[in-house]
Formats: C-alpha cells, sequence, structure tokens
C-alpha cells in the first residue's frame, strides 16, 4: 500500500508540476508563424459581471490609423541621475521599424475588429539571434471609451530561451522577460491621457510601459502624416 501511494503521489506531482511548468494559455490567433504572432486572449482584468472592467470592442480602427498610432510610439533608456550628469538623456528611439508597422497595423486593425470585450490583443515580433537567442519586441493593446491602452511588455531585449525550454516570451507577450530599462512615451503628447497609478503598476513595473491615448485629441493629420504602406511584408528571416 506504500509503495502505490508513493507511486500515485509522484504521479500527481508530476502532474501538477508539467501544468504549472506549461500552463495554457487560451487565445484566438489572428497570425501566427514561428517568429510572429498576434492573437487575442482573454483580458486578466476584465470580468462579464463588471461592467466597468469589459472593454469597448469589436472597435473600429482601419490600419492607416493604427499605422499611425504604432509609428507615434517611442521609448527612452532609463539612466539614473549620476548617469544623467556624465552623459545626459538618452535619446528617444521609435518603438517599431518601419518593417514592423507595414506588418502589424492590419493585423492589429483586424484583431481589435473581431475582438470580444472581454479580451485584448497581443503581438509578438522577434529576430533569431542565435539558435538559443531572439530579440523580442512584444506587448499589446485594447480600446475602453473611446480610450487605446497600449502595453509595451518587451522592447528589442534578447531572451534566452532556458535550457528546460520554457517560452515565457511567447506564452505572455504582455509580461516582462527582465527588468524594465525604458519609459515609453507618445507623440503628439496632448493625446495621451494622465492617470495616477496604482500600487500594482508601480510594483510591477506597468507604470513605465503602458499609455492611454485619447483618440478624440489626436490631430486629423496624425495619420496621413505616418503614412505607410500596409500590404508590405514583414522581411523574412
Amino acid at each position: 500500500m506504500g509503495t502505490w501511494r508513493a507511486a500515485c503521489l509522484l504521479t500527481v506531482t508530476i502532474g501538477w508540476l508539467w501544468g504549472c511548468a506549461v500552463p495554457t494559455v487560451p487565445s484566438r490567433v489572428i497570425y501566427e508563424n514561428p517568429t510572429d504572432f498576434v492573437r487575442l486572449e482573454p483580458d486578466p482584468y476584465a470580468f462579464q459581471e463588471i461592467t466597468q472592467t469589459l472593454h469597448s470592442h469589436p472597435a473600429d480602427i482601419d490600419p492607416e490609423e493604427m499605422a499611425g498610432l504604432l509609428k507615434g510610439f517611442s521609448v527612452q533608456e532609463h539612466r539614473n541621475a549620476v548617469q544623467r550628469f556624465f552623459v545626459g538623456e538618452s535619446p528617444l528611439e521609435p518603438v517599431f521599424r518601419d518593417e514592423e508597422v507595414a506588418w502589424l497595423a492590419p493585423r492589429l486593425s483586424q484583431a481589435l475588429a473581431i475582438a470580444d470585450p472581454q479580451e485584448r490583443v497581443a503581438f509578438y515580433i522577434s529576430y533569431p539571434q542565435t539558435s538559443k537567442k531572439r530579440e523580442v519586441t512584444s506587448g499589446g493593446l485594447y480600446v475602453q471609451n473611446g480610450r487605446l491602452h497600449f502595453i509595451l511588455g518587451n522592447y528589442r531585449i534578447v531572451y534566452g530561451i532556458p535550457a528546460y525550454g520554457m517560452v515565457y516570451d511567447r506564452r505572455y507577450p504582455m509580461a516582462p522577460t527582465a527588468a524594465k530599462g525604458f519609459n515609453l512615451f507618445f507623440n503628439p503628447a496632448a493625446a495621451v491621457e494622465w492617470r495616477p497609478s496604482t500600487w500594482w503598476e508601480f510594483i510591477s513595473g506597468r507604470k513605465k510601459d503602458e499609455i492611454v491615448i485619447d483618440l478624440q485629441k489626436l490631430p486629423p493629420e496624425k495619420v496621413a502624416r505616418h503614412e505607410v504602406d500596409i500590404h508590405q511584408p514583414l522581411v523574412a528571416r
């Protein structure tokens, strides 16, 4: 009996550890290949029973407008006071390369057009560096009450796949794979909605990587100023 119980306990333990190590992430795939994807996934902070937590989906943002929005995001490497004293502030860099904007815009637009109120859009772009490392930019977005919430989980970070094979970067594109060393900005700044951060955002670092944009405050020429060929494919790699 003791041996039988030990065998059962071992089986249950292995099953539990496997379930924890390889969690299932329910999603609806818009596009996916070995290096990139756009998908819809449940938002853990949106509840059917609490109306104010639900998103304004489906949402209509056409590909050209989406391209203009993506072009407006930039990041700045975080430097402490000592670093700023000696070398000054770091320069702003666009979050997305032109070919990434062209690839993402129509797919994000399509995802928002079919999203449910409890879903958010996740995106993931990677560039293999070696067989075990890749450069990753990933995050997500959703629309709520005329405002676009944009989350940048990872920005061109080199992710090394652990020996045991877990791929957290692909499973959780909105979660950082390392400590964030950047601040996120959007141009025009007048469209960015200020909001007080919660204690959880402060602890988790979300304060630096989420921006809320009031779509009604975007200038009419915003899209025209950032026109790109949205039919351009992402460079094969």
